[in-house]
């Protein structure tokens, strides 16, 4: 990108903000061509590195920021800020997008990916962090250049120099949207249809506060929730061992404020793992749904990567049942083999819709593929990779998923469908279709989360993170009716 840009002047007429639209990606390419910079600052070029590897690659930051802050040798306090940095643009590029074509008389997402994630850091840094105007700004600069960008060094530093002669709420205030959902998507960082899909599941309007609590939870870091394994160590003797919390809901939860999990001693000997507590709920209540004479086969429809299989595993082999569990992806399934080792789960690789499968189980889970809308917290980058175009195929899989479970359930089995969305579409809408065909009944499933309270309005759960501490996860229990 060559040089000579100018920036708008603050007081310039500004354009109708484009809050409907995600941040636009730029033109893919190798990540080998992603230049190495070195600026004297390991926290902010690892940062940009990992804002690039998600730009350019499509990467989760999730996964590639521990590699790059271990490559430029990151650690203690400025592995902290390179970790904020890194998520918070991410998480705020709605804003920041808006904000910086504001500023901007070039088309942001036409801009050199070197571009404009320098610009994209140094605007997150001026808006929402208390770091000083004049080290967002040169050290974004010297981002640029180091990239090789040396042309458009004088267009970023007149685009934050615009950007830092307002105030943040200026910022927020000016460009905000006039709609009402679209201005609570905007103030807090979602694509619009995310906002009103949760609107919907929440049975609020925009200006509803519970909506707000809702999109924000999306921005707060989660702590980390340990599983004790069920029959190899009680969730207190694990708390003591970490100096964790035992946890609110379920009896095998753990809370773990800091550290590493993966340091452990009773992860790193099997005891324990990383679980969402309301993924424990889900597996536990398969277990705990009442079954008349129970005969010990257990079906695992959708068993990758595995922590509901190992979970439900563990709980079989204190009473002598025995799981199936089947995986499409065959990596999956090998986690799955990983996970479930030593425990009396029958792993296959297969399509569960289309591979011979037995019936008469006892108890089937499904915890379908999904749109993922309940874990946004987890990949802050996800929000903006999301479509709303791909839950249509999703709900016909996931429907597809359920009657193939029914089908596999014996009559007066239960069937427990499953989802990290709370997306409607995805959630009541594929339980209500099941519930049509009269094959089976709906189970209150409210006395299997107990002493969890809040979990909406019908027979189902509806877990949330602004009100559980969970991600936002779904579960229906469904009987299977019996002949005659």
């Amino acid at each position: 990108m060559s040089g000579g840009f100018r920036s708008r002047s603050a007081g310039r007429r500004k354009e109708t903000p484009r809050s409907k639209q995600p941040p636009k990606r730029g033109k893919k390419r190798p990540s080998t061509e992603i230049p190495r910079v070195e600026i004297g600052d390991p926290a902010r070029e690892a940062a940009w590195s990992t804002l690039m590897r998600v730009d350019v690659d499509g990467a989760f930051a999730n996964l590639v920021l521990p590699g790059i802050l271990r490559t430029h040798k990151v650690r203690g306090k400025d592995a902290a800020f390179a970790t904020e940095l890194t998520y918070g643009a991410l998480r705020s590029l709605g804003v920041l997008d808006v904000v910086l074509q504001e500023c901007s008389t070039r088309d942001i997402a036409s801009l050199d990916a070197e571009v404009r994630a320098a610009l994209r850091l140094g605007a997150y840094q001026l808006l929402f962090t208390r770091v000083g105007q004049h080290a967002a700004v040169d050290t974004s600069v010297q981002l640029v250049i180091s990239a090789g960008r040396q042309g458009a060094k004088g267009f970023a530093n007149a685009v934050l120099r615009t950007v830092s002669r307002q105030t943040p709420q200026h910022w927020m205030d000016s460009c905000k949207p006039e709609d009402a959902l679209e201005r609570i998507a905007f103030e807090h960082s979602h694509p619009v249809w995310i906002a009103r899909s949760f609107a919907a599941t929440l049975g609020v309007d925009a200006d509803d506060p519970e909506l707000a609590n809702a999109l924000e939870a999306d921005s707060e870091r989660p702590i980390v929730h340990l599983v004790a394994r069920p029959g190899e160590i009680s969730a207190e003797e694990l708390a003591l061992i970490t100096g964790g919390d035992t946890g609110k809901y379920s009896p095998y939860a753990v809370y773990l404020p800091e550290g590493n999990p993966g340091e452990l001693q009773p992860v790193r000997d099997g005891l324990a793992a990383v679980q969402d507590e309301g993924s424990q709920l889900i597996a536990r209540a398969l277990v705990q749904a009442e079954v008349a004479d129970d005969q010990g086969r257990w079906l695992d429809l959708c068993a990758g990567p595995g922590g509901k299989a190992a979970f439900i595993g563990s709980l079989a082999a204190i009473d002598g049942a025995r799981v199936d569990a089947i995986e499409v992806a065959p990596h999956r399934a090998q986690l799955v083999e990983k996970a479930t080792k030593g425990l009396p789960v029958h792993v296959r690789t297969g399509d569960a819709t289309a591979i011979a499968l037995e019936t008469g189980y006892d108890r089937v889970l499904v915890d379908a593929p999904c749109s993922g809308l309940g874990s946004l917290r987890r990949r802050p980058e996800a929000r903006w990779t999301k479509r709303e175009s791909d839950i249509a195929s999703l709900t016909q899989l996931q429907l597809n998923l359920l009657n193939t479970a029914i089908a596999a359930a014996k009559p007066g089995g239960v069937i427990l469908y499953s989802t990290c969305s709370p997306d409607i579409r995805e959630t009541r809408g594929i339980v209500d279709a099941a519930l049509a065909s009269g094959a089976v009944e709906e189970c209150d499933a409210h006395p299997l989360v107990a002493p969890m309270e809040n979990v909406g309005d019908f027979k189902s759960v509806q877990m949330w993170p602004h009100r559980h501490g969970t991600d936002a996860m779904f579960f229906a229990v469904l009987r299977k009716k019996t002949l005659g």
